[in-house]
């Protein structure tokens, strides 16, 4: 049997520990799961080592449950409130990134330095190209 790498164990370990407290769901936002061979699917789709999937696959799994993990969008985080404290660490970045600046004002600034692709930017990300 293969061995899996430090990244997939915890993912996994994180999963089953979702499933033992009855905070994983389906998708996310679905129905609680009440199988534990379910739970063992998810958790091995979510580590990236699924044999129903191509690598490729299972990179693009590993790297999306990573980045879930890092948001804090996780049962098992959304649960100890990690999530809501770590949004209000973004805003506090946002704003003071921003110097309390509204976006239609970053906006203007931007058009004024022909900066390209400001239409589809959000207030942090034109903060960010005008620095």
């Amino acid at each position: 049997m293969a061995r899996q790498s430090k990244s997939k164990k915890q993912t996994v370990s994180r999963v089953m520990h979702e499933y033992k407290h009855g905070e994983l769901r389906v998708r996310g936002k679905g129905p609680k799961v009440k199988s534990r061979r379910q739970a063992i699917a998810i958790a091995l789709r979510e580590s990236g080592s699924s044999n129903q999937e191509t690598p490729s696959q299972n990179k693009r799994d590993l790297r999306h449950t990573k980045a879930k993990e890092r948001r804090g969008d996780t049962g098992q985080a959304r649960k100890e409130g990690k999530r809501a404290q770590n949004r209000t660490m973004r805003t506090a970045t946002a704003s003071r990134a921003t110097n309390g600046r509204t976006k239609a004002s970053l906006y203007a600034e931007a058009k004024r330095r022909n900066i390209s692709g400001r239409s589809t930017m959000s207030k942090a990300q034109l903060a960010r190209a005008l620095r």
